[in-house]
């Protein structure tokens, strides 16, 4: 048993945990969960939220020993729950495999990202979490279970994107692919008029896209990430949809000096390297933030983008930036991207929390009534009820938490807000 973390990564969560662990093995694993009356994993803290806390045990499974099991007939690789995947795409690489994707920040552990919904960029790439094919975790009565893809009965589309709340996950086994290379572009100047009226052009211009953007000033900055083996290593151009080719390495958050960011001006390199926005040896910033995320679906971009447009003035204040990409559809129960192709706009706020929450609300009450739905570890300004009611499946998953948590041992206040029971 470890000395209780203090706070989140952001500082804004101080947890309340009576014991925290990091079990050496599955089966002292088992022991914890099983004495608990009430438990719940940390990853890397990377969450905005309560939705890692507990007034109960809190388990880290960093320290589970385990390592990453290739299966190239399968394509598949089995993991520990609580690798990084800053070091899961290095051994994937160094054996010739890769993800089809990765988030901005490398250094999040695997088991929390798939557990909330978090994603990459791309028109065809679906959230992080869609790549799992099966999972073992520790049931609330401390028994070993396993949940496979192509098992009706293991219901896994329902236990992937799951909040923590039907076991401690101990392990997960994802889609890989052969290995690939990738070029980074920048483009700076692009105007947010563009950027409404020819959202599918833009977001479909590259393997992966992000814009940022500071919704006040009336530009954006736009980074292509190029699949070498199918889009080529070219940019498009000195000049591309208003937008200037960028002539030195930039920082997401203008100002800001590059040296945490990966490699652009288009010099090829392999996937991990390119598709994650920074480089896992560096902490991209100092935490002192706040984020909130809304998952829409694609077909109301332009509209979002008019709407954010409007209020920009408002939230220009406490806003440091934000980000626009897209998130293909998936079958997962829970995942903000489920059965529908997806614009997801990111927000990262200043540490301001009263004044941060003013503008979560002011978002929301313009891209709500288009269809958003939040990022699961990020801030939201909806009753916890609320949210619950924006995902379809949300009545199959509170049937699912009965039949694995009868007892409700791995439901914290979090959980319980969003599904009372």
């Amino acid at each position: 048993m470890t000395a209780a973390p203090p706070r989140n990564w952001a500082g804004n969560v101080t947890f309340r945990a009576a014991r925290v662990h990091r079990p050496s093995s599955v089966a002292e694993l088992q022991e914890i969960v099983a004495a608990a009356r009430s438990v719940r994993a940390l990853g890397t803290g990377h969450s905005f939220n309560r939705i890692a806390d507990t007034d109960g045990d809190l388990v880290r499974v960093d320290g589970l020993p385990g390592r990453v099991e290739i299966d190239p007939a399968a394509l598949t690789a089995t993991v520990p729950a609580g690798l990084r995947y800053a070091r899961l795409a290095e051994h994937l690489q160094a054996h010739g495999f890769a993800l089809a994707n990765l988030a901005s920040l490398p250094q999040i552990s695997v088991a929390g990202a798939c557990a909330t919904g978090t994603h990459g960029s791309g028109n065809g790439r679906p959230g992080l979490a869609a790549a799992v094919a099966g999972l073992r975790m520790v049931a609330p009565d401390g028994r070993l279970v396993e949940l496979r893809r192509g098992v009706p009965e293991d219901r896994l589309d329902g236990a992937v994107v799951a909040l923590g709340a039907l076991g401690i996950v101990t392990e997960l086994t994802l889609d890989i692919e052969p290995t690939y290379d990738v070029a980074q572009w920048v483009y700076t100047g692009l105007p947010l008029d563009r950027l409404a009226g020819a959202f599918d052009a833009l977001s479909g211009a590259a393997y992966s896209v992000s814009v940022f953007t500071d919704w006040a000033s009336g530009e954006a900055r736009v980074w292509l990430k190029c699949r070498t083996d199918r889009d080529g290593s070219d940019h498009p151009g000195d000049s591309w949809q208003g937008a200037r080719l960028a002539g030195e390495a930039l920082h997401p958050i203008p100002g800001i000096f590059p040296a945490a960011c990966t490699t652009q001006g288009g010099r090829p390199g392999p996937w991990h390297e390119r598709l994650p926005h920074f480089r896992p040896d560096f902490t991209p910033s100092s935490g002192t933030e706040l984020q909130s995320e809304l998952l829409l679906p694609r077909s109301a971009a332009p509209q979002a983008v008019e709407a954010l447009r409007r209020i920009g003035h408002r939230i220009a204040p406490v806003l440091q930036i934000s980000e626009v990409r897209t998130v293909a559809a998936d079958d997962l129960w829970l995942s903000p991207a489920h059965a529908r192709d997806c614009v997801a706009l990111h927000f990262t706020w200043s540490d301001r929390a009263e004044a941060v929450m003013r503008a979560v609300a002011a978002v929301e009450e313009e891209l709500l009534p288009l269809g958003g739905r939040p990022h699961w570890g990020k801030l939201t300004a909806l009753a916890p009820g609320d949210v619950a009611a924006l995902h379809p499946r949300a009545a199959d998953f509170r049937r699912l938490m009965a039949d694995h948590d009868p007892e409700g041992k791995l439901r914290n206040d979090f959980v319980r807000g969003v599904f009372p029971t």
